[in-house]
């Protein structure tokens, strides 16, 4: 593997790296908007992060030719790159343990979202049946007298 090679190696982790990056500010971003009920904006937040997986798919796509090789056998323009490329290497595994914890926090919240919200509709679904009885159980005629007597 000469040079150019493992520079085109670097710029891909680069890439890795900066999409990695950007992906853990929108799961900061999707954590804020579940916690706060934001369903429409996360909706955006959502596609924009599709978009980044899949440019994250791509560059995923473009370092497969470079795992079959032995680290030793690349040749690097000065050990100082070869340094820094391993140094974001570790970044990007340190970063794609990040986002998936907040994939599985988010997860978890709107779950608990969803809880409450169904708690919260079968309440009003039985505060509507119990008006239904009540209203059912009164006279049709509210507020009027029934002075017809019998007698």
């Amino acid at each position: 593997m000469n040079a150019l090679d493992t520079d085109r190696l670097a710029e891909l982790i680069d890439q890795k790296h900066t999409c990695l990056t950007e992906l853990y500010q929108l799961g900061q971003r999707q954590l804020e908007l579940v916690r706060g009920g934001q369903m429409t904006a996360l909706l955006d937040v959502l596609a924009v992060k599709q978009r980044l997986i899949e440019r994250l798919q791509n560059i995923e796509r473009e370092l497969n030719p470079f795992r079959s090789q032995s680290s030793e056998s690349r040749q690097w323009q000065s050990e100082s790159k070869r340094q820094r490329c391993s140094q974001v290497i570790k970044s990007c595994e340190a970063l794609f343990t990040q986002i998936m914890e907040q994939e599985k926090m988010g997860e978890i919240e709107l779950v608990q979202r969803r809880d409450e919200a169904a708690v919260r509709l079968d309440g009003a679904h039985q505060a509507g049946r119990t008006r239904g009885a009540y209203t059912a159980a009164s006279p049709r005629h509210i507020g009027q007298l029934d002075l017809a007597s019998e007698t």
